[in-house]
Formats: structure tokens, C-alpha cells, sequence
């Protein structure tokens, strides 16, 4: 699966890539630090997954969401945030999954490795 990766800190986008690229089959295409960049970034990538900071700088939640969604319908959303109420508005907005920034690393993986899973 192609990932996405969209934080405006460099060291958290970091630590996920270095998760996920140790993963067979998993392959982190590309890196965003804004909503702006973000755009930019799944359009010139394709990825499968965009796994996003909830508090992206820049990020109008829904309009984004909707952008991404009309560009790319197949492309599936996990939100990330370390405020624990920011899970069910992420949801609300309309993202396949969200994450506490928190949780075991596993959980994260096992999102991901479940439509890994669903798309072959």
C-alpha cells in the first residue's frame, strides 16, 4: 500500500515512517507539512492511504476531506491527533479511521493491514 504522510512535525513524520516502511508492503510515498502541500502531494503521488494530523496546519477539515475524496475516491483517510475529542469530529467529517497519536503503534497497523487485506 502507498501511504501519505501529512504532519507538520518532522520528527513524528519520521517516527511513522520508519514504522511503516519496516512493514512488507507498505511503501511511504510522500511527505506533507501543510494541508496546502498536502493537495499538492496526493496528486502527484496516488497514494492508497493518507494518514493525517488532525490539527495539520492550514487544514479546513471538511473541505480538504471532500477535495480528496472527489479527486480520489478510492483513497482511504486515517486522522491522527493527540486530543483524544478531536476522534469522533475527525469521524464526523469523514475519515475512514482515526488513531490516538497515543496508541500502541499495532493499532495503527492493524488499520492498516485490514484494507491491505480488503484490496487484494
Amino acid at each position: 500500500m502507498r501511504i501519505l504522510l501529512a504532519d507538520g512535525r518532522s520528527k513524528v513524520r519520521y517516527a511513522l515512517r520508519v514504522l511503516l516502511e519496516g512493514q512488507q508492503g507498505l511503501e511511504v510515498v510522500a511527505e506533507a507539512v501543510n494541508a496546502e502541500d498536502l493537495i499538492v502531494k496526493v496528486r502527484e503521488s496516488c497514494p492508497d492511504v493518507v494518514l493525517i494530523d488532525w490539527d495539520l496546519p492550514g487544514l479546513n477539515r471538511t473541505r480538504t476531506l471532500e477535495n480528496l475524496r472527489k479527486d480520489h475516491p478510492g483513497i482511504r483517510v486515517i486522522a491522527m491527533s493527540g486530543r483524544p475529542e478531536a476522534g469522533q469530529a475527525a469521524l464526523d467529517a469523514g475519515v475512514d479511521s482515526f488513531i490516538h497519536k497515543t496508541s500502541p503503534p499495532d493499532l495503527l497497523l492493524a488499520v492498516i493491514n485490514k484494507w491491505e487485506q480488503v484490496s487484494k
